[in-house]
């Protein structure tokens, strides 16, 4: 739930418009228009385009002036200085915002891209909001209140056989699954795929589109947000060994398992775990 203590909650309205309009002003403009020179190499394979510094530059000045007291941290900011990481130790409240996730596809001229931006504070994930702004969705989660896809309240979905499923898993792990349960002969899910972002794969685990994930380098900018959306539509998710929930913080190299239903998670941990 929302605590007193927290200073201050943003106007819920007001924090969707400035996603919104930042989305169509930035990111929407350039797509299948991005210019050689508005994309630029950051490392370790990644990219960063125009549309990622920008949206980042205004999403950090229009949200905070929501509430003045707040920091941010954003994916472009740290790459260019580590140490902001340390303000989740603050009083204070912090945006975490990953202004175009899914920027390699964005710059392929796929559509499977969004903005994410959690507001939390002390380790705890309060609100998160992760737009796609192919389809016009906003999805938006309250820690204790639940998770809604535009106006509508997501329900958690029905659960299928194993067979029925489709999962995220990155490639070295598809083929290792694959080879282990072909010798043996047993019930595989549907499809085992990877859609480069992380915040259209927990929206659609929120809705039962996608059954479960494995992830192994959990930035707060690609989970904060999801998980809180995807938990609070009646899914689970949890660092494998020890057992423990997620909590933003600093970049964890750990196994994490989310599922769209909380009592199937003990399941998939024992199909993934070989």
């Amino acid at each position: 739930m929302i605590p007193n203590s927290l200073h201050s909650i943003p106007n819920l309205e007001a924090v969707s418009k400035i996603i919104i309009t930042i989305a169509k002003d930035e990111i929407l403009s350039r797509f299948k228009h991005l210019q050689q020179n508005e994309i630029s190499e950051k490392g370790m394979g990644e990219i960063v385009t125009a549309a990622d510094i920008q949206s980042e530059i205004r999403l950090a000045k229009e949200l905070t002036s929501l509430i003045p007291e707040s920091k941010v941290i954003g994916e472009e900011e740290y790459d260019q200085n580590k140490s902001i990481i340390e303000r989740f130790d603050g009083d204070e409240p912090v945006w975490v915002l990953d202004p175009l996730d899914g920027t390699r596809n964005f710059s392929q001229g796929k559509p499977c891209f969004c903005t994410i931006v959690a507001y939390c504070m002390k380790n705890t994930t309060y609100l998160g909001w992760i737009y796609d702004p192919i389809k016009n969705n906003m999805f938006f989660a309250a820690k204790g209140y639940g998770a809604w896809c535009n106006d509508k309240k997501i329900e958690t979905a029905i659960t299928p056989k194993l067979s029925e499923m489709v999962g995220s898993i990155g490639k070295q792990r598809r083929e290792h699954l694959s080879t282990y349960y072909s010798k043996i002969n047993t019930e595989l899910p549907k499809r085992l795929t990877r859609y480069r972002c992380l915040g259209m794969e927990y929206v659609d685990l929120a809705r039962g589109k996608l059954h479960f994930a494995e992830y192994n380098l959990l930035k707060p900018w690609d989970h904060a947000a999801g998980v809180l959306i995807m938990e609070e539509a009646g899914g689970y998710g949890a660092f494998v060994s020890p057992k423990r929930p997620y909590t933003p913080g600093p970049i964890i190299n750990k196994r994490f398992v989310a599922t769209y239903r909380d009592d199937i998670w003990n399941n998939i941990c024992n199909y993934l775990l070989v």
